[in-house]
């Protein structure tokens, strides 16, 4: 089983477009976007059960160049 969690990222001005490519190349989002707004991109992932989610956003995200800031969204049953 998995939690799905999305990750709102703020880059530094002029890296979210190398900030996606480190992103993408880590295989570890199973969607990812640019956004508007207060953060310049969204990432949906999949975090194992026996994983923790904040070890997981830590090793996994918050440690790309150019990441100023993330705020991860836990997701709960689906209706």
């Amino acid at each position: 089983m998995t939690t799905c969690v999305f990750v709102q990222i703020r880059c530094t001005p002029g890296t979210t477009y190398d900030v996606a490519d480190a992103i993408a190349l880590r295989e570890i989002h199973s969607e990812l976007y640019s956004t508007s707004g207060d953060f310049d991109l969204l990432m949906k992932a999949y975090v194992p059960t026996d994983r923790d989610v904040g070890h997981f956003i830590n090793e996994s995200v918050a440690g790309i160049k150019g990441i100023e800031r993330t705020l991860t969204t836990l997701t709960f049953k689906a209706f």
